[in-house]
């Protein structure tokens, strides 16, 4: 899902905008892992941490900071180093902006952070597709293959089963094939343009008022997990479903 953010934000044009002035900007629940004990981060080095579960995340900073986005409110974001496993002492500045992408693999588990969200997107991507991206990314990070199967089989597959695909059923929208469906894409990045442009439709209307029907069908082409939480003018889309 990160990727499909990534491309919503290249067709947007917001990466050649200097962050302060951005309309759109990508929230990632990744920042916001709980910081590990002693134990713990010993465990995490051996790959025997389960990052897939839902205590793995520190969900009142998590949703803290998204009221205050909501708020239209500069905010500090923890940095986290996947490498060690630790959140590091400086944090990210985010600026207010009129679209939130906020994605994540358990962005809609925890009901009240779930109900923030005014459209919320899964990225339904085969299988094969994520295991071969996670051993990909993990491998970029120094960890061996032998250690990223075994943390693979043992928490992130039973996790995304257990916490992560039964979220499925909260998405007003689903996208089939990550980035690769392309129309799915375009289609999100007009509704987005609508938002800025204050032309929001009349049934996205109707959801900022409490009153807007759930729409849960999927897209007819290609992409895994997201979903929008507005506020007055701000609007933020979430995503779900990126193993650690």
């Amino acid at each position: 899902q990160s990727t499909v953010c990534e491309k919503i934000m290249e067709l947007l044009g917001q990466n050649e905008v200097e962050q302060r002035q951005r309309k759109v900007l990508i929230l990632s629940q990744d920042s916001f892992y709980k910081v590990l004990t002693a134990e713990q981060q010993a465990k995490a080095l051996k790959g025997q941490y389960n990052f897939d579960h839902p205590d793995a995340f520190d969900n009142d900073l998590m949703h803290s900071t998204l009221k205050n986005i909501v708020e239209g409110k500069t905010v500090e974001v923890p940095t986290y180093d996947f490498v060690t496993h630790s959140r590091l002492a400086e944090t990210t500045v985010v600026y207010p902006a009129d679209v939130v992408l906020f994605e994540g693999i358990l962005v809609f588990y925890n009901q009240d952070i779930r109900d923030m969200f005014h459209l919320r997107l899964f990225v339904d991507t085969d299988s094969d597709v994520r295991l071969s991206r996670r051993v990909l990314r993990d491998m970029k990070r120094g960890r061996d293959l032998e250690q990223i199967l075994t943390q693979y089989t043992t928490f992130v597959k039973p996790a995304f089963e257990e916490f992560c695909l039964p979220t499925k059923k909260y998405a007003d929208v689903i996208i089939p094939r990550g980035v690769d469906n392309m129309v799915a894409i375009n289609l999100i990045v007009q509704h987005i343009q609508d938002i800025l442009n204050g032309d929001i439709c009349k049934w996205q209307r109707g959801a900022l008022n409490g009153h807007g029907r759930t729409y849960k069908r999927p897209f007819p082409e290609q992409a895994e997990g997201g979903g929008v939480l507005a506020a007055g003018k701000r609007s933020h889309l979430e995503s779900s479903s990126r193993p650690h």
